[in-house]
């Protein structure tokens, strides 16, 4: 029997980017807030200290920032027809795990998806016809527009820090920057970060190509910053250690270096570390939440009661939560029925490594420290030719040089021994790589659901992902790779190796940790499983928060606007659903 708490007003699982900010605004409205976090606790002082921090074995290889398997993990295919097995380690993807989330261990790259990524559905057909959509894939519009999220990316940018030149700003353009933004109310807070020559030599090349190369947005601040919490960060040190690692100067953007100085002084917010959710508890009509059941670290149940329950969780955990508790129908693909689970979406890339005479410095790196070019993402191209929907961007990025992970070597570079080692002398200061980074159209049979064989920890049916990349995916991601080729042999190197994207996907080797739908938003319940305000059509005082709400994959990383989201879905809250609670939209 599971021991009954106190009450709150609100309970959020996890306790990442979108419970940092929805806790932030909702205890300003006065609520009494708490944040349940499956993982440990952590702060930038002691736990990111540079001392420490740097270890790439530790935390590059090894893991520890990240969920583990043993405790938690999902069961893999890529098919129907499959028989799902049970993920054992940590490989294409990485979900975080303690406070702050993924938001302590990921690079920074912080994008604004394009106007045209919110109404894909509309926009393609209005602009290629019905009949350019293939009937299996399930893109749908997002039930809200770029200008009605503009303010909520602002908020989140000038929380972060973030460093970058804007092309469009309340109309005006201008020639530096992204020329294929959406309209910007003002620039970003910060000028960009320090070009490395990687990033100079690929500008160059883009340029002579007639492309329209702009440094990366990046929340890695250029400059020391105050940001509009009063909190302060340090300037980047470019020392390499961004992605997978803390950050231990404040530089890095995370709910540690952004919001918890603040949040957690206050009297009416409190969080629990140890805590796995199991069930978002429903009263006897099934249309009402009152609060969760977790256990802790020793297994012992307790119920939290809660006014508002957000399930701010990774993307699966989200799904799986949902799925557990009964609240919204689960897909059938079979049947193109249900909504639980549809519209999973991942992230497709693939890479040009670059052999130059000049030398590099693969020392110097940030997160999101590049130079990238929009001019084949979205729509910004004409894709009638083409015969695909999505596109993406093409980058060079220079994270650092951390000797275990991150090298380039030449095709047939013998895997071991004395010719390994004289094929890493000759390019670890000649290397870079040319990167792409596409959209992902969800499909009909690519989704979430519970798993038929397989138990977690607790006795509950596993979460089960059924995905591959599909004919779509890899028409674009090939087109995208030929036009990241054409960059790099501009660069005149000496050699290139071209590493295009091959079927099937592979849970094995890590790629991205965007992963992305199962709990989609939209303007209707058919299709969707949370409204354009991100609350749940079948239970309103539950909201679901992150990239589980997008309908399908942009060519971007996901992390600006899982921001936004949780801007937009805490105003929400405040202005409407606390003077009126029940449905924000009719179904």
């Amino acid at each position: 029997m599971a021991k009954r708490l106190k009450p709150v007003d609100v309970v959020l699982v996890g306790f990442g980017w979108t419970a940092s900010i929805i806790a932030q605004e909702l205890t300003d409205e006065g609520l009494q807030v708490l944040a349940l976090e499956r993982g440990e606790d952590r702060a930038t002082v002691p736990d990111f200290a540079t001392t420490h921090i740097q270890d790439e074995l530790k935390y590059a290889v090894r893991n520890h920032m990240f969920q583990a398997p043993i405790r938690e993990t999902l069961s893999f295919r890529n098919t129907p027809d499959q028989k799902a097995l049970p993920m054992r380690q940590l490989g294409s993807f990485r979900p975080g795990a303690g406070v702050g989330g993924a938001g302590v261990h990921w690079n920074g790259q912080t994008w604004r998806f394009l106007p045209d990524d919110f109404v894909i559905r509309s926009h393609t057909e209005e602009r290629y016809g019905p009949g350019f959509i293939p009937e299996d894939l399930t893109i749908q519009d997002w039930g809200i527009t770029y200008d009605e999220l503009e303010s909520c990316y602002d908020r989140f940018e000038y929380l972060c820090g973030v460093s970058g030149k804007a092309a469009n700003v309340a109309g005006e353009r201008r020639p530096e920057g992204n020329p294929f933004e959406g309209n910007r109310s003002r620039d970003y807070p910060l000028p960009p970060l320090e070009p490395s020559a990687g990033s100079l030599m690929f500008d160059k090349a883009a340029r002579e190509l007639g492309y329209h190369p702009f440094p990366g947005p990046a929340a890695n601040a250029s400059r020391p910053y105050l940001n509009p919490l009063g909190v302060q960060m340090g300037q980047c040190t470019y020392c390499g250690f961004c992605e997978w690692f803390g950050c231990g100067n404040n530089s890095k953007a995370s709910p540690q270096s952004t919001i918890l100085p603040v949040l957690l002084k206050k009297d009416n917010f409190s969080y629990r570390t140890g805590c796995d959710v199991t069930r978002v508890v429903l009263d006897g009509s099934g249309t009402k939440a009152k609060g969760v059941l977790y256990r802790d670290l020793e297994g012992r149940e307790f119920e939290q009661p809660a006014e508002l329950v957000v399930l701010c969780a990774f993307a699966h955990h989200n799904v799986h939560l949902l799925l557990l508790s009964g609240i919204g129908k689960p897909y059938d693909p079979a049947r193109s029925a249900g909504v639980v689970g549809r519209n999973y979406a991942y992230q497709i890339t693939s890479a040009v490594e670059v052999f130059v005479d000049e030398l590099m410095n693969p020392y110097m790196g940030a997160g999101a420290l590049g130079q990238a070019i929009d001019d084949f993402n979205g729509d910004n191209f004409d894709h009638g030719p083409e015969g695909f929907i999505g596109g993406g961007y093409i980058a060079l990025w220079t994270t650092g040089g951390r000797p275990i992970l991150q090298h380039h070597l030449p095709k047939d570079t013998p895997t071991w021994g004395a010719g390994w080692k004289k094929a890493m002398a000759e390019n670890y200061l000649h290397s870079t790589s040319v990167s792409t980074h596409g959209s992902v159209v969800s499909h009909r049979n690519a989704y979430l659901d519970l798993d038929p064989t397989y138990k977690d920890l607790y006795g509950n049916p596993m979460l089960r992902l059924t995905f591959d990349f599909h004919a779509n995916d890899y028409r674009m991601s090939d087109y995208l790779t030929g036009k990241a080729e054409g960059i790099a042999r501009t660069m005149k190197p000496r050699s290139i190796n071209v590493k295009k994207r091959k079927p099937p996907y592979s849970i094995i080797p890590y790629q991205t940790t965007h992963n992305t739908g199962g709990a989609v938003m939209g303007d209707d319940p058919r299709t969707s499983v949370v409204n354009r305000y991100l609350q749940s059509w079948d239970v309103p005082n539950v909201f679901v928060v992150g990239a589980c709400n997008f309908p399908q994959n942009p060519g971007y990383n996901p992390t600006g606007t899982v921001g936004a989201l949780a801007f937009w879905a805490a105003d929400a809250i405040r202005t409407r659903y606390l003077k009126r609670p029940g449905p924000l939209v009719q179904a």
